[in-house]
């Protein structure tokens, strides 16, 4: 049980709350995100309907030859939408567009060039990589990985006080990944979250 008055608990709500002030003047963007993968592709479906109106939903999908995945995205692009979902694509800002994506998904060095009408989410590990997506103008940064992964079972994980201190480097919203579900994101007490399994 973690006690609700201890110290750590205190720094991390203190943190939140500069986060949350530091990033009220960028754009809005959704609190919960589902990311695609191969082991969750048979449930997405079920799982779009079931998030919140005005989600987002980070489609990857790397295991599919061009054709199938540009048709498997076409499927699930149509539910998103009619769902308020925003919709981000792990590719190119030119397959972005072409495909009718709301934005693109990637290392910060793979945003760029920058294509200002779409949505731009960096992923990052450390505190250079949140640097770097910082220079290059990211509308938000997905940070992991917060806890344990089947992603990558038994790396090591930044843990809710590194996660905390990492996000504060931030100059843009910080959406925690790794591990992620309901009940970890309690625990974390963070605005932002995104997952694999923790959705699906």
């Amino acid at each position: 049980m973690f006690a609700s008055t201890s110290s750590s608990a205190v720094a991390g709500a203190s943190i939140a709350r500069r986060y949350s002030e530091a990033v009220t003047d960028r754009k809005a963007l959704p609190h919960l995100w589902l990311i695609s993968d191969e082991r969750n592709d048979s449930v997405l479906e079920q799982a779009l309907v079931r998030m919140p109106r005005g989600s987002g939903f980070i489609y990857r999908h790397y295991h599919l030859p061009d054709r199938e995945r540009w048709q498997r995205f076409r499927k699930l692009r149509h539910l998103a939408k009619a769902r308020g979902h925003v919709v981000v694509l792990a590719d190119s800002a030119l397959t972005a567009r072409e495909w009718g994506a709301d934005g693109i998904y990637g290392a910060p060095r793979s945003l760029v060039p920058r294509r200002r009408e779409l949505l731009h989410l960096a992923t990052a590990h450390d505190l250079a990589e949140i640097g770097l997506a910082n220079r290059l103008g990211a509308d938000a940064v997905l940070l992991s990985p917060v806890f344990g992964t089947r992603s990558h079972e038994g790396a090591a994980t930044l843990g809710p006080a590194l996660f905390r201190l990492l996000a504060r480097h931030a100059r843009l919203p910080v959406i925690a990944l790794g591990g992620m579900t309901s009940a970890k994101a309690r625990v974390l007490d963070w605005p932002r979250w995104a997952a694999i399994d923790g959705l699906s």
